[in-house]
């Protein structure tokens, strides 16, 4: 073996031996991580998961992780304070609230560090609830009882229960008026249950609960976007009308059923909105409350389904329905306070769901034309 065979041979040779050493390394990092990370998750399990012990415990102003860990140790709530502090600092839990607290051997440490992060009890969560923003009251029922143990029919029948409303009109008195209860409003709530995921912490949910918690949405969001100003007015067949927050409401589920972008919402918004400031008013003319009328879900309203009377077909009624026609979402909500300023009287929507304005009825047919006719 020449030299430079030599020189080769041992080159490779050490070329073998650093990766084998790096490959040992890094399986020896694997390793240890793992057994870091069974060591802190054996360590977060409850002290005893099935105590039903419940101590106070007080966690004073500017405690760190290591302090309340410690105390925790002491207190005899977790099995070792430092893992705890380990556990907040992985998990970038910085914000505690200084007070009093019933813990209790049984809670693991997330449960805990959610308790003293949020300042009340931590529940688990067992179910979730999401309403997808445009939902009408018998969707949400049906998608209530396909993700928690209720029943639609139940809540169909609290929705339509009037002395269940009639209490829920005493609970939220600024939120709720007698107008849901008119004789022409098909379902007093709807529209009133907010769009949005609810984390459930009952075994055995209940729905009025349920109900209960949706209004407080609506009222943390959609109520402060109509009280964000001191009045919500509009120009009605030339006259300036205040409208109340279940019309501004109602005029917002038009919007959420219509639009397909942010843009398209405030622009929809500003057709209804011009077309009721005529003298006398245009009629909105909106496919979705025809549908809401019929009942039914269709693909497209047809031009018999137009004619069909009821207090929600916009084509035979002017000015907004008698009540929501689904939940609308903050966009549409937002929208509906802050229209585009336009002079558009027309809009329709092609086969991919764009949104094509128009000033006069002129434009409108010719868009019909280009955009519908065209394409089928």
């Amino acid at each position: 073996m020449s030299r430079n065979d030599d020189i080769k041979f041992s080159k490779n040779v050490s070329s073998y031996l650093s990766l084998f050493v790096i490959g040992i390394l890094a399986i020896g990092l694997i390793i240890a991580a793992i057994v870091v990370y069974m060591y802190i998750k054996s360590g977060s399990e409850p002290l005893d998961a099935n105590s039903t012990e419940t101590k106070q415990v007080v966690i004073e102003q500017g405690s760190s992780a290591g302090m309340i860990g410690q105390q925790l140790e002491d207190e005899g709530i977790i099995r070792n304070g430092m893992m705890f502090e380990y556990f907040l600092k992985l998990n970038s839990i910085t914000d505690y609230h200084a007070g009093e607290y019933e813990l209790s051997p049984s809670m693991d440490f997330e449960q805990i560090a959610k308790t003293l992060e949020t300042g009340r009890i931590y529940q688990e969560v067992l179910y979730r609830l999401t309403v997808p923003e445009g939902y009408s009251v018998e969707e949400i029922a049906a998608q209530a009882e396909e993700q928690l143990p209720v029943a639609a029919d139940r809540f169909m029948e609290l929705m339509e229960d009037e002395e269940f409303i009639r209490s829920l009109i005493e609970e939220y008195p600024e939120m709720l008026s007698d107008e849901i209860l008119d004789e022409d409003v098909k379902y007093p709530l709807e529209g009133y249950l907010y769009p949005a995921t609810y984390d459930i912490t009952e075994e055995e949910p209940k729905i009025e609960d349920l109900i209960r918690k949706m209004l407080d949405a609506t009222q943390t969001n959609s109520y402060s976007v109509y009280n964000s100003v001191d009045s919500y007015s509009i120009n009605l067949e030339g006259e300036n009308k205040e409208l109340t927050f279940h019309e501004f409401l109602t005029l917002s589920s038009l919007v959420e059923k219509e639009a397909t972008s942010l843009a398209d919402r405030s622009k929809i918004a500003s057709v209804f909105l011009n077309r009721m400031s005529e003298n006398p008013a245009m009629p909105l003319q909106t496919d979705p409350t025809v549908l809401y009328a019929l009942g039914e879900h269709q693909e497209r309203t047809l031009f018999e389904d137009l004619e069909v009377e009821d207090p929600y077909n916009t084509y035979i009624h002017t000015g907004l329905p008698p009540g929501l026609i689904a939940s609308p979402g903050l966009e549409s909500l937002q929208s509906t306070m802050n229209p585009s300023n336009t002079d558009y009287y027309y809009f329709l929507a092609d086969s991919e769901g764009n949104n094509h304005f128009a000033r006069t009825f002129e434009e409108h047919v010719e868009n019909r034309e280009k955009y519908i006719n065209n394409q089928e």
